[in-house]
């Protein structure tokens, strides 16, 4: 699928498609006199490599001319300042109740205005890597911010002449109506007073990430941190696929092919740092024939056919499990956020494992991951969803589509260090996050109809997995992929959870939940009534924007009411 770039004059106009405020205020700016254009990978290295702040490491990217890139190129090193996290609140959706528009349109007209006195780049890469859902974005930056513009395209798929191809014979998503997609980004900017320009409609004071995902635009201001960037660009694609059909996934996926050689499709959802990469990338000691990984942050699943296609072609992956000289840094492209010291023979080496700062990143190449693949044809077989709550034992199986999918709406875990939060905050303490995805800019019915409908229709199974503590005790990585390959290879036997009708429990040794004492009985009661209390929360927030259909308050409600 691909999106629409150029229109016919009679296309053209007020209440067309791709022609909103928002977007003409964003899309105009990319014509301007001031503005570069960036056309391939090389450029944007050189770019980055010279920018100032830039640490050219000795570190050769592997294999570099395979992504577009010279022979000799180098790991590039670029640290931001105290922020080194992503920032959800200051986001602001337009359509969502409360956000006033047209005072965030008057925003980001005043910030475009400023930068007419600046060089701007301007790169376009694609968001999909199958003829069947690819999207055209566009991203325009201040010169300054090269290393941005260069992880953007690492990030996603530059324009090569393999992916240009495929791109003109993909179908246009939406017969034609969907837009390609356009950011407009100043990292430096901040709130100066200007005649019409009113800030208090900002959520946050100082930055602004304000996205019009019908008309796919956005503009993000004031924010340095490239997973601002990164997120940002994927809210969108999320968007469109989740207006054409597909359930829009933060999480990862793999296919294991058996003994036998039937295929096994999982997918699992969480947070950065819920163990979702662990599990993606897990070789499990090489026992299977075949293992295939399609991406272990974002992808999306066709709910009528149930294939899979990944949106990035590479991984943004934390460096603090990968010290100096581990043999996993041989992919890296670029890092962010990490510190560099001189080697004995005077070569520059990064420091990771988070000494400068917590969350340090770095981009991956697809080589990291021998049996990467962009889509899987094969159905998804079942979904994890990973939580961090230390009343749910390490897994249960949930059975009824409407149960599986609000628990996925009330998926519980813990904040992590890749979030930038208010001082203060509790970082132990339980928070819901529906399906793992703080990114969405549509209603979360439509999350939950989709998932409800692989469950439903699709016969696909769902459980949960506990990553965190069970009552104190923790769940170890071996516990968990464990856990996995008995669910893979068909040998997990799953029984009646006490008195849950709908909740199925499998022994694991050592994490026998004990419903006859009557302080875990407690706990686990005020775990459930907690995700009764968010799903009514969702119906009373934004004036309903987000209520679920009364079945899925029925189903947790069933689960208290047994307790």
């Amino acid at each position: 699928m691909s999106t629409k770039a150029n229109y016919k004059l009679e296309e053209i106009g007020k209440g067309k498609v791709g022609f909103s405020k928002t977007r003409s205020i964003i899309e105009a700016a990319f014509y301007g006199n001031n503005v570069v254009k960036v056309n391939t990978l090389k450029e944007a290295y050189n770019l980055a490599k010279n920018s100032p702040g830039t640490i050219v490491t000795d570190m050769p990217v592997y294999r570099g001319e395979e992504f577009g890139l010279d022979a000799d190129a180098k790991v590039l090193l670029f640290n931001d300042g105290a922020v080194t996290g992503r920032y959800a609140a200051a986001r602001r959706i337009k359509g969502e109740p409360g956000v006033d528009d047209t005072k965030l349109d008057k925003v980001v007209m005043d910030a475009v205005y400023k930068t007419r006195w600046e060089t701007l780049y301007y790169a376009t890469c694609y968001v999909g890597l199958d003829p069947e859902f690819m999207v055209k974005a566009h991203l325009l930056i201040p010169e300054g911010e090269e290393n941005l513009l260069y992880n953007w395209m690492l990030n996603f798929q530059y324009m090569s002449d393999e992916y240009v191809k495929m791109y003109k014979n993909s179908k246009p998503v939406g017969d034609g109506k969907e837009a390609d997609i356009y950011i407009f980004s100043d990292p430096q900017w901040t709130p100066t007073e200007s005649p019409d320009v009113d800030y208090s409609c900002l959520s946050d004071p100082l930055t602004l990430c304000y996205f019009d995902t019908e008309q796919n635009c956005a503009a993000i201001l004031g924010m340095k941190y490239f997973g601002e960037h990164k997120k940002g660009t994927l809210t969108m694609a999320w968007a469109i696929a989740n207006r054409n059909g597909y359930a829009s996934c933060h999480g990862g996926q793999k296919e294991y092919t058996l003994e036998d050689g039937s295929k096994f499709v999982a997918s699992v959802y969480g947070l950065s740092g819920s163990g979702k990469s662990t599990l993606t990338h897990a070789k499990h000691g090489d026992k299977y024939p075949a293992i295939k990984v399609l991406h272990d942050d974002a992808f999306i699943i066709n709910t009528d056919t149930c294939a899979s296609i990944a949106l990035e072609p590479t991984y943004f992956d934390k460096t603090s499990d990968y010290p100096t000289g581990c043999p996993d840094n041989q992919y890296l492209l670029s890092c962010q956020n990490c510190s560099a010291t001189m080697d004995e023979d005077g070569k520059i080496q990064l420091v990771t494992e988070d000494i400068r700062n917590g969350n340090g990143r770095a981009i991956k190449s697809k080589l990291w991951s021998p049996n990467r693949v962009d889509k899987i044809d094969a159905p998804v077989n079942a979904i994890f969803w990973i939580m961090k709550d230390p009343t749910i034992p390490p897994v249960v199986k949930l059975k009824g589509a409407a149960l599986a999918s609000v628990m996925g709406a009330t998926l519980a875990t813990k904040t992590s260090t890749a979030e930038r939060v208010a001082a203060g905050t509790d970082m132990n303490a339980l928070r819901i996050v529906p399906y793992a995805n703080p990114f969405r800019t549509y209603p979360l019915v439509n999350d939950y109809v989709k998932f409800k409908k692989l469950v439903e229709e699709k016969n696909v199974d769902c459980y949960i997995i506990n990553t965190g503590d069970f009552m104190g005790k923790k769940v170890q990585p071996k516990d968990t992929l464990g856990i996995l390959e008995t669910i893979v290879e068909g040998k997990a036997a799953f029984t009646q959870w006490g008195p849950f009708e709908d909740i199925e429990i499998m022994d694991w040794e050592g994490f026998t939940p004990d419903l006859n004492d009557a302080s875990y009985k407690a706990e686990l009661k005020s775990a459930m009534q907690n995700r009764v209390d968010a799903v009514k929360g969702f119906s009373e927030k934004k004036s309903g924007y987000d209520k679920l259909p009364d079945e899925a308050m029925a189903a947790l409600q069933k689960l208290v009411d047994a307790l």
